[in-house]
């Protein structure tokens, strides 16, 4: 307990109060059970210090602990819960919850027993709160944090402070608020670093490193966090980042399950369930012919990275006009992205986007209704046409 304790009042001494992450002002931290998941890297642990940090003049009334600590080899989660408990710790802060067996059995009984205690958990993406394992989904308020938008890094960034702009109000006024913040800062120039190392909180103290970083978070998702969540085996595994790797030799990739399952040395089933873990990791995005109701076995039409930074640093050739798709469909992640028979993007089933160079027309999309074209390169649009880099002001 000792070396718990001590890890923990390290990390708080070390985070920094300069920069908070968009999340932190949505979140209802009063709710007695927090589930925040989202993919590795994206600053999920620093949120939870740094909440530790401004909430709790007295700091022994917090704790703070990382599920894979080698401390729990030997001690269950309920036991430091019941400790803390017992020596008048009100909030419990546990990272990596799903690297602990048998977790969510162990989180609703801390909930169940220690009416009094807080508990916020941190998990993978890939978690999946369950009605059928511990009926955790009618006791927890989950929250899922994306990597940094381009108006985060701006601010990360020292270069400017910027609020969060609805969608609405970019379809419907962007020559305006485009207008306003070029005229402010070099928007394109910070864009393009953006896109390629902005994505993951991390880039600030990596430097040259980044992409070394990024691959090895990958391997780590890949080779830790998928088997320790899904039971998978080591030859799935290894196949994983053969197709992984596939994936990346070829974006976007149109799907050949076929041809695939033929690469690989494995069935069409497995090819599917293959997609889906990558897809649930934040690794890759599936776009589909239609949106809703998409099935593990349903082919997809097409495959992007995650984001951007992904592509770039695992990616053999990074095509500009993926590149400006992956960007749009990482930024609307909260809403419903299918293909559309017209047009690169539909969004929620009714609003068309067109995305290409500053130069792109209306052509595909002509006469269209809530049709918009997305431009690279440009600064300030004008009608229907709305800048790139805009769409990451949204969170």
């Amino acid at each position: 307990m000792d070396r718990l304790n001590a890890k923990y009042l390290h990390l708080l001494d070390l985070v920094s109060l300069d920069y908070t992450r968009y999340l932190y002002s949505q979140i209802n931290w009063d709710n007695r059970l927090i589930l925040l998941k989202g993919p590795k890297g994206v600053g999920k642990t620093t949120l939870l210090l740094q909440h530790i940090k401004r909430t709790f003049d007295d700091k022994s009334k917090a704790f703070y602990a990382s599920a894979d600590s080698s401390w729990f080899a030997t001690h269950s989660i309920v036991d430091l819960a019941e400790y803390l408990y017992s020596h008048g710790v009100t909030h419990l802060y546990l990272d990596e919850v799903h690297k602990y067996p048998a977790w969510d059995r162990q989180i609703k009984e801390i909930y169940d027993s220690f009416p009094k205690l807080h508990v916020v958990i941190t998990g993978s993406s890939m978690l999946q709160l369950s009605e059928t394992q511990a009926d955790l989904s009618r006791r927890c308020r989950p929250y899922t944090m994306q990597g940094l938008s381009f108006r985060e890094y701006l601010e990360l960034e020292g270069v400017a402070q910027l609020q969060p702009i609805p969608l609405e109000e970019i379809l419907k006024n962007h020559p305006t608020i485009a207008a306003h913040i070029t005229n402010q800062i070099p928007v394109l120039k910070h864009f393009e670093q953006y896109l390629d190392h902005g994505y993951y909180p991390f880039y600030k103290e990596e430097g040259d490193g980044f992409a070394i970083r990024l691959d090895n978070e990958v391997n780590s998702i890949i080779q830790v966090e998928m088997p320790s969540m899904t039971n998978i085996s080591y030859e799935l595994v290894y196949k994983i980042k053969t197709l992984l790797g596939i994936l990346a030799e070829i974006n976007p990739y149109t799907l050949n399950v076929s041809d695939l399952a033929t690469k690989l040395g494995a069935s069409r089933d497995s090819v599917y369930k293959m997609l889906d873990l990558m897809q649930k990791a934040g690794l890759i995005r599936r776009l589909y012919q239609k949106s809703g109701g998409m099935k593990i076995l349903q082919k997809p039409e097409k495959i992007l990275f995650d984001n951007t930074n992904l592509m770039y640093a695992l990616a053999s050739n990074t095509d500009v006009g993926t590149l400006r798709e992956t960007f749009v469909a990482n930024m609307l992640s909260n809403h419903s992205i299918c293909m559309p028979e017209s047009g690169d993007l539909l969004m929620d089933g009714s609003i068309l986007f067109e995305v290409g160079g500053k130069n792109k027309n209306y052509k595909q999309i002509a006469n269209i209704t809530d049709s918009y074209v997305i431009a690279d390169n440009i600064d300030v649009g004008m009608g229907n046409k709305i800048p790139l880099w805009l769409f990451g002001m949204l969170y």
